[in-house]
């Protein structure tokens, strides 16, 4: 196909598109895809829109998708009498009123209305590389066709919020869009250079406050892991630096795996990055919550990747009981954590207390002895599982 084709082809109108990722916190929401892929997609730690190209939707073509997925709504709803609680038999005699190619926004707009229907994700990487104004008329129509909804939301990448103007940003925040997710991943300047970030720490800085100087809420996402065992402590320190001088809404861990074929893991083979052992990384946490000082954040461990689930709640309050749960494991002997290692990567564990479940226990003591899984190689077993979370 030549490139002219593949031009015309991108601005044929191809049905609802959705993306392939959204936020943990997000699983509710409908996704709007106004952008595909990623534009920078160099990070060297990102397993995701490796082998695409970036492109930009037409806005005609996301507000095909809003009212599409709107009629199916109303659809839907008029069909199951005004109720969120669809029966089967609902579902049915609305999917044979679905014309053809709009399978997937009535899809979408089903799951959206057993949700409660109450919050949208804007979609792919950084859909706020568009031109400003683009944004607002797509969030007005948004609105426009569902006033009910509580939160819009998107990813952006802090550089390119801190090349937005600040009156557009409050445009677009004042059009509807009121929570951002920035991929900080680190506070450190080594670190984001090493691993191709794009960012540094000023700009991250910047972006954050800007974020929130027009209002919206901010979610910043840290990797545990991303310094590896040269630039652990840094990476640990700068980065709760960084959130300090930021304050933003929620702080989400989100620990690094390395998938096969990325740009890291060959590092990672070749020993240019030496990867933390879970020890070392449950340390690093350590030092990060510490050093997070003077800030009303909401810290946030919502993803499997993570070893402690419940290592989460509002600062200052919650600091001291992180610091319990992280030290109690610590205080363990290899043996009991290696258990626990085991079962919170095979979901079998949610929290520390679940060692004290006999019949989760004895599950995760069977597969150890299953795949004799030990203190000296649970790492190697561990990071295995964390590659299908990615």
């Amino acid at each position: 196909m030549t490139q002219a084709n593949k031009k015309t082809a991108l601005s044929v109108y191809q049905g609802f598109e959705q993306g392939p990722i959204r936020p943990p916190s997000e699983a509710h929401s409908l996704l709007i895809r106004v952008t595909r892929n990623c534009p920078w997609n160099r990070c060297t730690f990102c397993p995701v829109y490796k082998n695409t190209r970036f492109s930009t939707r037409p806005v005609e073509h996301i507000i095909k998708d809003i009212d599409t997925v709107h009629k199916y709504v109303m659809l839907t709803l008029q069909i199951a009498k005004g109720s969120p609680r669809l029966s089967q038999a609902d579902i049915a005699a609305a999917a044979e009123k679905i014309e053809p190619g709009e399978t997937g926004a009535f899809q979408a707009a089903v799951r959206w209305i057993m949700y409660g229907m109450r919050s949208v994700f804007i979609q792919d990487a950084n859909s706020l590389v568009i031109k400003p104004a683009y944004t607002v008329k797509i969030l007005q129509h948004l609105g426009k066709k569902f006033p009910h909804i509580d939160r819009v939301t998107s990813y952006a990448r802090s550089d390119t919020i801190a090349r937005i103007k600040e009156e557009d940003l409050k445009e677009i925040a004042d059009a509807g869009l009121n929570r951002i997710h920035i991929g900080l991943e680190s506070g450190s300047d080594q670190v984001l250079k090493r691993v191709q970030k794009g960012v540094t720490k000023a700009i991250h800085i910047e972006a954050g406050l800007k974020v929130k100087a027009v209002g919206m809420e901010l979610s910043e996402y840290v990797m545990p892991g991303l310094g590896g065992k040269t630039l652990w402590e840094t990476h640990a320190l700068e980065t709760a630096d960084a959130l300090n001088r930021i304050n933003p809404h929620f702080i989400r861990l989100r620990t690094l795996a390395i998938s096969n074929g990325l740009k890291l893991y060959d590092d990672y083979r070749s020993g240019a990055f030496e990867k933390c052992t879970e020890l070392l990384s449950v340390k690093e946490i350590r030092l990060f919550i510490q050093g997070l000082e003077g800030i009303a954040s909401m810290v946030k461990s919502d993803h499997i990747l993570n070893l402690f689930q419940d290592l989460e709640g509002k600062l200052p309050g919650a600091k001291e009981e992180m610091l319990h749960i992280i030290d109690a494991f610590l205080a363990m002997g290899p043996d009991q954590q290696c258990v626990y290692q085991v079962g919170r990567r095979l979901g079998v564990f949610m929290e520390l207390k679940d060692l004290e479940n006999p019949d989760k226990r004895s599950c995760v003591l069977r597969i150890c002895r299953q795949f004799d899984v030990t203190p000296e190689n649970v790492d190697s077993f561990v990071e295995e599982q964390m590659k299908g979370f990615v």
